[in-house]
């Protein structure tokens, strides 16, 4: 199981801080989730807050500043120490454990909030997911949030992409690392119905044409300027208006779902 396989993630994220071939489109990325998490996580600071994994800031810039303005204390787990170590060279001061999200360290009710950015959609089962969502709910208070994104199994793209071998797509280098199942929009919320949340919200993001996106971003990195990275990047942005149409979910490379928890039924 790669997902649990923390010498994989281990080595990932060494080379993804290594080669930097991706710090173009990790800011894209990174703002488009806080764009996210600024509408979803509205309102005075909580307590506490746990973030599920912490890749993003291990090589680039993530979200954590961000989540450090909702929330008085902010507990970042990942599966990988490297990862770990990585993202503490970043953010020194940031609380983090190495933890699986399948069986979290926590106690019950002992988080306000919880934000988990494409983390449950790298697992070899879709019993794995609900598992995560079961510790999930578990660790948050009564009426605590949790915002979550994982890949959209209803963009044609995404569907081809987990049709397709995994080791042929990497190595031809359309899929940088391991990605296994995911939901559509509908059945994700099914999910979370069922391991007693409360859907609130469901959008769809990322919807600039993401291998080509990804390959500019290459491209450009290395040989274009400060203000034409900068256009790039409000080109990308103009993109995410796709989010306001009806088939937002045939061009968002995440679903994302706002939810909070409640009493199970039955």
């Amino acid at each position: 199981m790669i997902h649990t396989n923390k010498e994989y993630w281990d080595q990932v994220a060494t080379e993804w801080q290594t080669t930097r071939a991706y710090d173009l489109w990790r800011r894209h990325s990174d703002g488009v989730n806080r764009q996210l998490l600024d509408r979803w996580l509205a309102g005075p600071p909580v307590e506490r807050l746990l973030k599920t994994d912490m890749f993003d800031e291990a090589i680039a810039e993530g979200v954590l500043p961000f989540l450090e303005s909702k929330a008085r204390h902010v507990v970042g787990i990942d599966i990988s120490p490297e990862v770990l170590q990585m993202a503490k060279r970043h953010y020194p001061r940031m609380d983090s454990m190495k933890a699986d999200i399948r069986s979290l360290p926590f106690g019950d009710g002992h988080f306000d909030s919880a934000v988990s950015l494409s983390t449950l959609d790298h697992f070899d089962t879709q019993s794995d997911i609900l598992t995560a969502l079961d510790e999930l709910r578990r660790v948050l208070r009564p009426a605590g949030r949790l915002v979550l994104t994982m890949d959209n199994l209803r963009n044609p793209a995404i569907w081809v992409r987990n049709a397709l071998p995994f080791r042929w797509l990497n190595t031809i280098g359309l899929v940088p690392y391991y990605v296994g199942q995911t939901c559509s929009p509908r059945r994700l919320c099914r999910y979370l119905q069922q391991t007693g949340f409360e859907v609130l919200q469901s959008q769809a993001i990322v919807h600039c044409p993401r291998a080509l996106a990804v390959a500019a971003a290459r491209c450009l990195q290395g040989r274009a300027g400060g203000p034409t990275q900068a256009r790039f990047l409000y080109l990308l942005q103009s993109f995410e208006r796709l989010g306001n149409l009806p088939t937002r979910f045939f061009t968002g490379y995440f679903v994302a779902v706002n939810a909070v928890k409640r009493g199970r039924t039955g």
